[in-house]
């Protein structure tokens, strides 16, 4: 299973649930599963996690670690089995740029319709940090199911 979380730019969201999901699926000692983020928009490639997400995550105890902001190609859409999104927008980006099939909302696993919330925009990293947990932890849960 490869799992691709995808945001607009690569430096909140979608690294955010990267490492969330690796620690869950660490704490559960569940194999086998494949997890990177991307961005769909190019505004900051090459940046390091925005440094209020690292200190969300160091308050939760989520490792993380250095790495750079990168688009989504073609070849790492075809290899996903799931291309995940954060929000609606997101959402109508990769499924114009590589097809809806495999592209899902976060949230959804969770039985939601939302968005998670942009904190690029809100400025609140614990409500988005919440939201990406709910929406991993769903993730996680389906995933065990099918194992």
């Amino acid at each position: 299973m490869n799992i691709v979380f995808v945001c607009h730019g690569n430096i909140c969201r979608s690294p955010m649930a990267e490492f969330v999901m690796k620690k869950i699926l660490s704490g559960r000692g569940m194999t086998g599963v494949g997890v990177i983020s991307r961005a769909l928009h190019e505004d900051a490639l090459g940046c390091n996690i925005y440094a209020p997400a690292r200190r969300v995550l160091d308050r939760h105890c989520v490792p993380y670690e250095r790495r750079q902001a990168k688009l989504l190609t073609r070849g790492e859409y075809d290899v996903a089995d799931l291309v995940i999104v954060m929000d609606e927008e997101n959402y109508r980006d990769a499924a114009r740029r590589f097809g809806g099939e495999k592209v899902r909302k976060l949230l959804s696993f969770a039985g939601e319709s939302g968005d998670v919330a942009d904190p690029w925009y809100t400025d609140d990293f614990e409500r988005t940090y919440r939201d990406v947990l709910r929406g991993c932890e769903a993730l996680a849960d389906m995933l065990s199911r099918r194992s």
